[in-house]
Parts: C-alpha cells; structure tokens; sequence
C-alpha cells in the first residue's frame, strides 16, 4: 500500500462527471500494423517495469488521509490494451474525431487507470497508439518517460525485474492476474479492506516521518530556509495582478462531458530558424505561434481583438530533479502568462512574450510554486479535496486556458520495428476552461494538440490553422535574404490579417 502525494491526489479531487482528468496522445506508426497478439505480449512484458500500472485506487475511509495504491487482484491486461479501426478512408481527420470520443470517456476508477488502444486502417497503411493515463499517476514528463518504456522494443530490462519475471514473454500471460501462474509471474499483495486501509492510514498520520524531516532540513539549514521563504514572497508579490479572474470571454464558461480535439505540428528547425534571427527561447517562439491561433480564433469568432488585449495563461513548468527521471508521479509547479493577442505584428509578438517570460524566470514563480504545493502536505485531506473541488467550480479562475510543453525523445521511436512518425499529445479541459493546448517534441517535429469542449469550442480547428499560420509568418520574416523576406512576406502577412 502506497499513499499519494497532495498534486497527486488533486487530480483525482477535480475530476468529475464533466471533467475526466486523464492525460493522453495519439501516436502515428509506419505500417503495416504488427499482429495484435505480437503488442500484446511486447506490453505484457513490460508491466513489470511500470508496478504502478497493475494498481488500484482506494480512497481512505472517513478522508482522514489521501487515497492509496494497493494491487489490483483482478487485473486483466486485456481488459486495458483495445483493438479497433477508422472506417475507410481513414483519414486523420476520421482518427481525430474517433479520438475525441474516447478521451471523453472517463477511466474506470475500480481498475487500474490506464488504457492502450491500438488502432488500425489508417491511410498510407499506417496505424497509431492511443494512451489514456490518469493524471494521478504521471505528469507531462513521467508520461515522456513511460512513452519511452512502453513503446521501446527493448524488453531484456522486463525480464530482469522481479515482479516481471517470465510472465511478460510471448506467452501473453504477461500481469492478467489469472489461475495458471507459473513461479516468476507477478502475484498481487493482498487487497487490504476499509479498516486496514484506515488503521495504516492514521498509524502513519502520527508518525508523519516525511513531514518531520522536512521540518529537520528546515532547522538544519535555517539560511538556505530563509532564503527560500524570501524567494517565495518575492515571487508571490510578482505574481499577483495575474492572481485575479479574468474577464468574461467565449474561451471560458460552464463545459459539458464531451470534447473535440484538433492538431497542428511544425519543425523544430524552423522554430530554431526564428529563434536566431528574431530572439528568444524556442518556448517564446512556441507560445508566439497559439498567441497567432488564438488571434485567428477569437478574430472567427467576431470578437473584438483590441491591442491590449491578453490571453492568461497557465503554463505547467516541471520541478523533476535530474534523479526523479523514471519516477512516474506529479513533480510539476505553473507560472501564467500573458498571450498578447492584441498585437498584430508578429515580431512584436514574440519580444513581448520573451521579456515577460524573462520575468517569470526572474521572479522564480516555480520555484515558489513548488514549495507552496509541497507544504500542502501539511493541511487536512478532506480541506485539500474540498479546495480542488472549489477551484473547479468557480465560474471565474485567473486564466482563459492553460499551456504545456513536454520535451520528447529527439531520435526515432520504434515499436516492433515500425517507426513513430508523429505522436499528438491531449490534456484534459478543467472547471470554466474551455481549450487546452499541449505541445511534444520528438524527433525534429512540435506536434500541438488541442482539447475543446464539445459545445463550448466546436471551432478549434480555427486555433490549430492559426498555428500553422503564425509559424509561416515568422519564418517569413526570419528569412535571411532580403529578397527572400520579401517574396515570403507577402502570403505569410495575408494569413496573419485574417486573424
């Protein structure tokens, strides 16, 4: 039995009818499609590698502490890796739409919460992987990393771990919790029943032996303590205008259960190709290319697009430290940011989001953000469910959307031999907002993936073209010729009117 972390457990607080807190992607493979029975037994040797995957969650009794991961006795790997297919022509748009569906579709929380579905039939002789994760279980960069695990054909490092055993080969038995086990296939500890969990549960309540070594650290080290507490306020009193609701908008408001889901994609060259000539980080470029979709979105819809006008965001930075690298949980802190979507020149785009990005980065808004999250292991579990819950419900949050960027491998990816060609990542709408972006980098691509709600964004495909749009003007305007410039201005300026 292993207690959550509080980010952890938070992803489960928030989740409700309307509001399935997983996180996921589309990857794209060259065909053909491997026989199904061949991924089957690659997955099932795996699951030794990941314990986390063979697991349930049990919430505690009385919510006197946070929920539990004890092992699931009926696992059933068949129950969570899926087999279907796009009906012809199957074209990327077809495999969207089929998409959208399932990320809609909230994980069982009586299982272990995960899902495999490999999907087959699409045009070129393609197939794809779509995952759903909880959110509980991994961050954007966990995710990463079990990507990596999962869909490597490297299973020598399965076989060699003990919960793994001989059960993960081509025999399939792999973790179905099933009669017939030989001796290394992984046998589930006992499920503990309510009162056991809640028994173990207040025993380590009062001997909270983590929290007593933080504060021993603390006492220990009172200059680095001190340090930090100052850090903290600084950072909070540079963050606070963006603390306050934002104003009405279409990007926010009441959502329902259902979503779509659209993607956009660029090379990492080309960002490159503007980050030399025109400055910034290759993230200052990213968020200038949604800045550019979210003009293009807003200016569709006949919304006024004055030249103050801002898009808050939030943007999900990773506190993972170099020796967390393979631990699958939440190690994730968040600093807002300011969309200027008011600007028309796209340069003037890209300088404004460098410097307040620069302070961010010298405010250390992560950074306090962390250690605040952190000492929210401190408060009562039932005050920390009740807080998420009442963050969600609150027509009015301090953002109109929320931006990730997760680094991925920038080499080939192969499953069975057949090489990734694109993988589209999804993250879940939350409360009143209505779209999310998260963006992937893998080998030499940035693929976008954007989540709307259902009936509250049925236009974002006018985002995802805007992406692509905003990408071609400034590259346009990084040209190194000025001949150049001049011959791709012209096409890349009359996108860039129409938002």
């Amino acid at each position: 039995m292993e207690w959550m972390s509080p980010v952890d457990s938070s992803f489960l607080h928030v989740e409700n009818d309307t509001t399935p807190m997983h996180i996921g992607a589309v990857s794209i493979f060259a065909g053909p499609p491997p026989p199904f029975e061949d991924l089957r037994a690659m997955v099932a040797g795996k699951l030794g590698l990941v314990p986390r995957y063979r697991q349930k969650v049990r919430f505690v009794p009385l919510a006197v502490g946070p929920p539990v991961w004890v092992d699931d006795p009926h696992f059933s790997l068949d129950y969570h890796l899926r087999h279907t297919a796009v009906p012809a022509p199957g074209s990327e748009e077809q495999l969207r739409q089929m998409a959208a569906r399932v990320f809609s579709q909230a994980l069982d929380r009586d299982k272990p919460l995960w899902e495999l579905w490999v999907v087959e039939a699409l045009q070129g002789g393609r197939w794809a992987l779509l995952s759903k994760v909880h959110h509980c279980m991994v961050d954007g960069v966990a995710a990463t990393d079990l990507m990596s695990v999962m869909f490597s054909d490297d299973i020598a490092a399965a076989g060699a771990n003990g919960q793994a055993g001989g059960g993960g080969g081509a025999g399939g038995g792999g973790g179905d919790a099933t009669g017939g086990r030989s001796a290394g296939e992984w046998a589930p500890a006992p499920e503990p029943t309510g009162a056991e969990v809640l028994v173990r549960t207040l025993a380590r309540r009062a001997s909270p032996t983590g929290q007593l070594e933080a504060l021993r650290r603390m006492a220990g080290a009172p200059r680095e303590t001190l340090r930090s507490l100052a850090e903290i306020a600084r950072a909070t009193a540079a963050a606070s205008p963006s603390m306050r609701p934002v104003g009405a908008s279409s990007l926010t408001g009441p959502i329902g259960p259902h979503r779509r889901w659209s993607w956009a994609q660029a090379r990492l060259s080309d960002v490159k190709t503007v980050r030399s000539e025109l400055g910034g980080t290759v993230n200052d470029v990213v968020l200038t290319l949604i800045t550019n979709g979210f003009r293009e979105l807003l200016d569709s819809r006949g919304e006024d697009v004055a030249e103050d006008r801002v898009v808050r965001t939030m943007v999900p930075v990773s506190v993972r430290r170099k020796g967390e690298r393979g631990v699958y949980n939440n190690r994730v802190s968040a600093v807002f940011a300011g969309l200027p979507v008011g600007l028309s020149d796209p340069v003037r785009r890209l300088h404004t989001i460098r410097a307040e990005m620069d302070g961010i980065k010298e405010s250390k808004q992560a950074v306090a953000g962390d250690v605040l999250t952190s000492m929210s292991g401190f408060a009562p579990p039932l005050l920390l469910a009740l807080g998420s819950r009442l963050v969600t419900l609150s027509p009015r949050l301090n953002m109109h959307t929320a931006t990730t960027n997760v680094p991925g491998p920038q080499q080939p990816v192969q499953t069975l031999g057949r090489r990734m060609l694109q993988s589209y990542p999804f993250v879940p709408v939350v409360g009143s907002i209505r779209i999310v972006v998260a963006i992937f980098s893998y080998d030499g691509g940035l693929f976008f993936g954007v989540t709307g709600d259902y009936d509250g964004a049925p236009d974002i495909d006018a985002l995802t073209t805007g992406i692509g749009c905003g990408m071609d003007a400034l590259l346009a305007l990084a040209a190194p010729s000025p001949k150049a410039r001049r011959s791709r201005a012209k096409p890349a300026a009359t996108r860039a009117r129409a938002g």
